[in-house]
């Protein structure tokens, strides 16, 4: 019967030995170098490991008891610094394009993919949100909008319910501030979507009938539409190239920081859902990061994090992060549709 070895391998001996060795002295060994002599003097001189006080925020105590009061918060998809670590901010703002729509030639709803496409987006916020937080739901005033804001109000429920969280949710409600932006159309200021039925009814009017030269507005949505029909980038065209029927980018983003200042004003510290138009969020983030990063997909979000007193904030999208001062927008030039420098006798429409 062959002998069975029970005793430890000899490189286990040898490293044993090698740190009883260390700890009996460990500046004997001159073959050591001296940073691993010195290294090993301090960890032998060192003092225990003072217990934190627990009455100190948590970001000025130091050692492993930060490091595991860090990780409790790894199970939730957002990292959250801890409380004090940075001070100031207010509100933590989504600006989301809607979900998946059945066209833009009408108001139309969302499709089955979009409602899924929201309900997920819901149910994937509820991991970052935290137990005791306010969410207040707006969108804009169409269909597409309201239905998105609706469906991520289902998904944020199910998915409290699924991680056993408590929070309060504010209703979704349309707010004017996030409208599309608008077309000034014969009969009067509207959204661009609401405004291809009367361009198709003109348009095919002039075809048809050929009565001569068609009005600049009906020149200005041709071209647009005509993109959009093709599969191009129509928002594209309204960001460069200056349009006169339509509402100017500039204007949009006013807007928004307007009513962002509002929501802000009124819910302190909640944060703020806000499914509208992909042309507005587009407009937005190029006026916060200085170049035009493209398109947001269904879902995709702006996200503006104001600080307090409402005069800085991080606006982040697509891994980019600026911080930028927040508008005054009583300090801003007015605008309207009413030209009083032109000469009289002209007409003001």
């Amino acid at each position: 019967m062959t002998d069975i070895r029970i005793e430890e391998p000899s490189y286990v001996a040898r490293y044993r030995q090698r740190e009883l060795d260390r700890h009996d002295d460990v500046d004997d060994d001159e073959s050591t170098p001296l940073y691993l002599r010195q290294f090993r003097q301090r960890q032998v001189a060192a003092p225990p490991v003072q217990t934190p006080d627990a009455t100190e925020p948590l970001w000025k105590r130091s050692g492993l008891p930060v490091q595991r009061a860090l990780t409790e918060d790894s199970r939730n998809k957002e990292i959250v610094p801890p409380e004090g670590a940075v001070p100031g901010l207010l509100n933590d703002v989504f600006l989301i394009r809607h979900g998946e729509t059945q066209g833009y030639l009408t108001d139309s709803g969302l499709t089955p993919q979009g409602s899924w496409q929201a309900h997920t987006y819901g149910h994937t916020m509820a991991k970052r949100i935290r137990s005791g937080e306010t969410v207040v739901l707006r969108h804009a005033d169409t269909n597409r909008a309201r239905e998105t804001a609706e469906h991520i109000q289902r998904g944020l429920v199910d998915g409290l319910r699924q991680f056993e969280k408590e929070i309060t949710i504010v209703p979704p409600e349309p707010i004017g501030e996030f409208r599309n932006f608008q077309f000034v159309a014969p009969d009067g200021l509207k959204d661009v979507t609401a405004a291809f039925r009367e361009y198709h009814a003109t348009r095919e009017q002039y075809e048809r009938l050929n009565t001569g030269d068609r009005p600049l507005w009906l020149v200005e949505i041709d071209r647009f539409w005509k993109i959009q029909l093709a599969g191009g980038e129509p928002i594209e065209r309204w960001l460069s190239v200056p349009m006169m029927h339509f509402e100017p980018p500039s204007m949009v983003v006013r807007r928004f920081w307007a009513g962002i200042n509002r929501l802000s004003a009124e819910f302190p510290g909640a944060r703020l859902m806000i499914p509208t138009h992909s042309g507005c969020i587009r407009a937005f983030a190029v006026h916060a990061l200085g170049y035009d990063p493209g398109e947001p997909y269904n879902l995709e979000h702006v996200r503006v994090k104001m600080m307090q007193g409402r005069t800085d904030a991080l606006v982040s999208y697509r891994n980019r992060v600026q911080e930028l001062c927040v508008p005054d927008i009583t300090s801003l030039p007015v605008w309207n549709t009413v030209e009083t420098w032109q000469p009289q006798g002209e007409n003001q429409s």
